[in-house]
């Protein structure tokens, strides 16, 4: 890539609102993954009663439904950010290639 046409993406202002968006973004789903992930496995360490508790009278315990959610909400924030950077940032993406196209 051309280095005047690298600087001209960069020096754009919807490159550098872009960039913020998505960095934004990011680090709040980074952040919403660590709480749950590390909640679960602080319960883990430190509350084994708790989710060792049978729910009904089965074997079921709390554990096992807590741990699927922590996989599906996974799966979940995955699809909320494809969906947002499907959305929104390739739609920044498009006006800046073509603002910047000599």
């Amino acid at each position: 890539m051309d280095d005047s046409l690298v600087q001209k993406i960069a020096s754009h202002p919807a490159y550098q609102q872009l960039r913020g968006r998505r960095s934004r973004f990011g680090w709040w789903l980074t952040l919403a993954m660590m709480v749950v992930y590390y909640g679960f496995i602080l319960l883990v360490a430190f509350n084994k009663d708790f989710l060792a508790q049978h729910l009904g009278s089965g074997v079921m315990t709390v554990g096992i439904p807590l741990g699927f959610g922590v996989i599906l909400f996974t799966i979940i924030i995955t699809a909320v950010y494809v969906k947002r950077a499907n959305t929104e940032f390739d739609d920044l993406s498009a006006a800046i290639a073509k603002a910047v196209q000599p």
